[in-house]
C-alpha cells in the first residue's frame, strides 16, 4: 500500500521565514490599524475557497489562520506579524456568506479605504478556487490592487481536486484572463503544490532575508 499523505517539510524548509509567523491583532476600524510603515502583504479569498488553508500551508503552521466549515468567518482585517514591521493582512472573504446588508458595506468602504490609503501595502495575492477563478470578488480585489499600484498574484487553490490537464487548462486560461494584471499559480494545501513558489512571492515582497 502506497502513502498518499504529503511528505514531511524538510529541516531546510522548515527554516524559511514565514515560519516565525504570528497573529497579532483583528481590525474592525481603520483607526485600530498599527502604525502604517514597514512592509504588508493583503491576502484576499472568496468564502470557501481555501484562504486559510493557504495561509496555514505557506507558514507550515496548522492553526496559525483558523479554517471553518461556516463561509465567512473572516471578519476582520487580521493581521500577522511575520518580522518586526513586516505583516500578513488576511481580509475578510465573502461570497457565500450570510451577513447583514451593513456589515458588508462597513466592509467594502474598509477595504476600499485600506487600499487606496495604505503606504506600507506591497503586495496582495488572491486566493481562488480553480475550478470557479475570477467570479466577482476576485475581480474586485485585484481592482483594489491595480488601482493601488500593488503588485497581485492569485493562488488557484485546490488544485488536487482537478486531473492535472485540467490543472493545466485553468491555469492558462486565468493567465490568458488577466495578462500583466497579475501573475497565477497552482496550489494545493492539501498535497502542496504550490506552496514554495508561493512561500517566495510573500518572502520577495516582505523583503525577508533567510534565517541565519
Amino acid at each position: 500500500m502506497t502513502d498518499s499523505r504529503p511528505p514531511r517539510p524538510s529541516a531546510a524548509t522548515e527554516a524559511h521565514p514565514l515560519r516565525a509567523t504570528r497573529y497579532v491583532r483583528s481590525v474592525h476600524e481603520l483607526k485600530n490599524l498599527p502604525p502604517d510603515v514597514g512592509r504588508e502583504v493583503a491576502i484576499a479569498g472568496r468564502s470557501n475557497a481555501g484562504k486559510s488553508s493557504a495561509i496555514n500551508a505557506i507558514t507550515d503552521q496548522n492553526r496559525l489562520a483558523r479554517t471553518s466549515k461556516t463561509p465567512g468567518r473572516t471578519q476582520q482585517l487580521n493581521y500577522f506579524e511575520v518580522a518586526p514591521e513586516k505583516f500578513l493582512v488576511d481580509l475578510p472573504g465573502y461570497g457565500y456568506a450570510k451577513v447583514p446588508p451593513a456589515l458588508r458595506a462597513h466592509w467594502e468602504g474598509l477595504i476600499d479605504t485600506f487600499f487606496r490609503t495604505r503606504e506600507a501595502l506591497k503586495g496582495l495575492v488572491v486566493v481562488m478556487d480553480i475550478r470557479h477563478p475570477l467570479r466577482d470578488f476576485d475581480l474586485q480585489m485585484l481592482g483594489y490592487g491595480r488601482a493601488g499600484g500593488l503588485h497581485c498574484h492569485c493562488l488557484l487553490t485546490k488544485a488536487d481536486k482537478l486531473p492535472r490537464g485540467q490543472q493545466a487548462k485553468a491555469l492558462l486560461e486565468t493567465r490568458r484572463a488577466l495578462g500583466d494584471d497579475a501573475t497565477v499559480q497552482l496550489f494545493s494545501a492539501e498535497d502542496r503544490t504550490g506552496v514554495e513558489e508561493a512561500r517566495a512571492v510573500l518572502e520577495r515582497w516582505l523583503a525577508l532575508a533567510p534565517p541565519a
